[in-house]
């Protein structure tokens, strides 16, 4: 039964329709993961649900008495409150009523208060405040002024979760937290009894907790049984048969422009009926909302740097009393990208200085290689003045950008970014919070770099725009450090990844974040002593199906894993990563050359005259040709494992 139904909704600022006559019910139960475009209206739609703005036109229904509560994407706070004073705010009507209640003031309707105040539990908030912050791992004697970006966010959570909501809308909740407070919020989510709306970018954090992902497109509200990698699947082939639809449309009337462009004797002949379906396919054609492009990006690359990027010996760092980077050794090379993962306050932006020379340690050495160029973004956008235009601020006092040896007018090169040449001049602060990530990448790649800093890059950006700017940093032949708490993202570009372990120790792990769970689980079935190959091999398979949250038993007689009754989602594809994919490239290229000098020394294994000049040399040419059969085998192979992935 719906317990939240949005019909024939219609919002629109300016000439854009950002609801277009669309609709919408939320089941009870349901995860729904709301995506789309930058831009598109995704947080106007959340705050429509919760109350907070109106439609145009259309109307919003809810159950009667259900309970909805809304957490935005950049939660506000009463100044010098405390976790406590903050996460009881859910519950103000409440405490309102018994606080009237028991001061049994003149003119009160004590019965009726004290109906309300029992049909909420008001008489214990305080207990259910105390609960909800044991829950959520939150110290209620601290001050919000002084916590943490994800700490917030979680603040924030508990203050919507105090009040037992029915209805649970989410604005990004994943931003500024790290991998484990996101495998807990995955956790608490999945468990909440209620329905749940949320935006988000994090694919696999959708597959994980999403039932349904409803995306909003061109002004409609498009849903999508099942997870993220459901979605992918469906979409794919949704927009294949639109675009066959659309050709095949067009096709039609650019005939039917032909006819009514012939001579008079047709104009004298032709059908009443035949000229209105024209106008009515003019109409059409008019009113039809066509797939937004992708984003064009390009780096504008620098010289190229030495071929040793950074050389870590011993390196040690420590702030009060804490140390965050302890005897750390390493070697980052041309081209390298690398992820740095940990919790927030781990210290990775510590260790990006100590790479980059920006931070001297306090022990250990550090040898930055020669011609470094960097270019930094930033996730808390201090970079950004807000009363510029996008031209001013793109390319200040010009109005060209050179990159890569081409120069670009910067109108072009906004359109680039997915910025139409009518909001050029338009002021930073009327765009979305992905829309000025956007922007600020674009200022990024206008600089000539070969060192790209990356601090979450993804917070905020769209679907589309997060592939494209995989492909980007796959392919930029720079070194790339990356900060993100995007698994996926992360498992598609990284090559190496440096992970916090605590107490300020850092190890390297080659691959992503799956390659770091799989070496990590590894190492501590090693460790405890159950290195046996079941053991090893469960632990692999676990966390590869991990994303995928179906139960799972073993059976006592085989050992083999027994797939439990729930939900069925689709298996979400995992990319190469960019070593990977490198790799795949590679291979037959090096297969060609094996077999080419193999059929070489076979031809001259078949000349007679070679056992008499070089007799010598023969047992070595055979062995050799026997050694290329094994390395080709080895190489099939590979060549197949990666093809299949």
């Amino acid at each position: 039964m719906a317990v939240l139904t949005l019909s024939n909704a219609c919002l629109a600022f300016g000439h854009v329709a950002l609801l277009d006559h669309t609709d919408l019910s939320l089941e009870t139960g349901e995860r729904v993961g709301l995506i789309g475009r930058n831009g598109t209206g995704k947080s106007s739609l959340l705050k429509i649900m919760a109350g907070l703005e109106k439609l145009d036109d259309g109307q919003v229904q809810a159950q009667s008495g259900v309970e909805v509560s809304y957490v935005p994407q950049e939660p506000s706070f009463t100044e010098g409150a405390t976790v406590f004073s903050t996460v009881s705010e859910g519950l103000a009507e409440v405490k309102a009523a018994r606080e009237r209640f028991e001061a049994h003031a003149e003119g009160v309707d004590l019965d009726a208060l004290m109906t309300f105040i029992e049909s909420r539990h008001g008489w214990n908030w305080e207990q259910r405040v105390d609960e909800t912050l044991q829950r959520l791992r939150l110290d209620p004697d601290l001050p919000i002024a002084g916590l943490s970006g994800g700490t917030k966010k979680r603040v924030a959570l508990a203050r919507s979760l105090v009040a037992s909501p029915d209805v649970l809308l989410l604005d990004e909740p994943t931003n500024h937290l790290d991998l484990d407070a996101i495998t807990w919020l995955e956790e608490l989510l999945v468990a909440f009894k209620g329905s749940i709306v949320l935006i988000s970018h994090d694919r696999a954090f959708l597959d994980n907790v999403c039932t349904r992902i409803v995306e909003l497109d061109r002004g409609i509200l498009r849903s999508y049984p099942g997870n993220f990698a459901a979605y992918e699947t469906l979409k794919a082939q949704q927009l294949a048969d639109e675009a066959l639809a659309n050709a095949r449309f067009d096709k039609l009337l650019a005939q039917e422009e032909v006819w009514i462009r012939k001579g008079v004797e047709a104009r004298r002949t032709r059908s009443v009926a035949r000229v209105k379906r024209l106008h009515d396919l003019r109409d059409a054609r008019a009113s039809r909302r066509d797939v937004v492009g992708r984003a064009r990006m390009e780096v504008s690359q620098g010289d190229r740097s030495g071929k040793i990027v950074a050389e870590l010996e011993g390196v040690s760092k420590s702030f009060g009393g804490r140390t965050v980077v302890k005897n750390f050794s390493g070697t980052i090379m041309r081209g390298d990208k690398v992820g740095l993962v940990g919790p927030n306050g781990a210290g990775k932006t510590t260790l990006l200085k100590i790479i980059l020379g920006e931070l001297q340690p306090d022990s250990g050495s550090v040898k930055q290689g020669a011609n470094l160029s960097v270019a930094y973004f930033d996730q808390m956008r201090d970079h950004l003045n807000l009363d510029a235009t996008l031209a001013d601020f793109i390319s200040p006092g010009s109005e060209w950008i050179d990159i890569n040896g081409s120069r670009k007018h910067v109108m072009g090169y906004l359109q680039d970014f997915l910025f139409s040449p009518a909001r050029a001049n338009s002021p930073v602060r009327t765009l979305s919070g992905g829309e000025r990530n956007r922007l600020l990448l674009a200022r990024l790649f206008a600089k000539p770099s070969n060192v790209l800093v990356l601090d979450e890059p993804t917070n905020d950006l769209d679907i589309d725009t997060l592939d494209l700017l995989e492909e980007l940093l796959a392919d930029y032949p720079g070194t790339v450090f990356l900060v993100s708490h995007d698994r996926r993202f992360l498992d598609n570009v990284v090559t190496s990844t440096l992970v916090a372990e605590g107490d300020g120790a850092w190890r390297e792990y080659e691959g992503g974040v799956e390659d770091w769970l799989i070496q990590s689980r590894r190492a501590k079935a090693l460790a405890s002593g159950k290195a046996g190959a079941a053991s090893i091999a469960t632990a692999t398979k676990q966390s590869r199906e991990a994303d995928t949250r179906t139960p799972v038993t073993v059976a006592p007689e085989t050992n083999a894993p027994v797939p439990q009754a729930g939900p069925v989602v689709a298996q979400p594809k995992r990319k190469l990563s960019y070593k990977e994919q490198r790799e795949l490239d590679e291979l037959p290229g090096r297969i060609e050359a094996l077999e080419t000098e193999q059929a070489e020394l076979n031809r001259q294994l078949a000349d007679p005259n070679v056992y008499q000049k070089q007799g010598s040399n023969v047992g070595a040419m055979h062995a050799r040709v026997e050694a290329i059969d094994e390395e080709l085998m080895s190489l099939l192979e590979r060549w197949e494992v990666l093809g299949q992935r």
